[in-house]
């Protein structure tokens, strides 16, 4: 397994990618996997960084895994800001216009799309949340 305690703020958010691709590289992900795989990082660490901490901040831990064959990975983000299960949102309605739609919710829709599963936890004071990929 592969891991990376970062500081939860934005600006760290092209270390975390490069990071996670560098990993996704070395396993033989199509570009187009990863470029899904990408924007579904950047959601999650963008509203860590933004939400879970607010307005102090904290860390992430970024944990990278695969499966024997390599063709799928599970990444896991987990920080002890305040507790958020983002799966417990309703899907936005995305027939709506967007001035009818309420305001929130396409990221984590976007990311239950893009993604092949995606879960979450909050155990012993952190927030688990996993996102799993086939790269085949």
């Amino acid at each position: 397994m592969n891991e990376l305690k970062i500081k939860a703020v934005k600006e760290n958010l092209a270390q975390v990618t490069d990071f996670i691709d560098c990993l996704l590289d070395e396993a033989g992900c199509p570009l187009k996997i990863r470029m899904k795989i990408d924007l579904a990082v950047e959601e999650i660490f963008v509203n860590i960084a933004l939400y879970a901490y607010a307005p102090g901040s904290g860390d992430v831990t970024v944990k990278v895994d695969f499966n024997d064959d390599r063709s799928q990975v599970l990444i896991t983000f987990t920080d002890s800001g305040i507790p958020y299960d983002p799966l417990a949102k309703d899907d936005p309605d995305v027939t709506l216009s967007s001035q009818e739609r309420q305001v929130g919710g396409l990221g984590i829709f976007l990311i239950k799309t893009y993604m092949d599963d995606i879960r979450y936890e909050y155990a012993a004071g952190t927030n688990n949340l996993t996102v799993v990929k086939n790269l085949v």
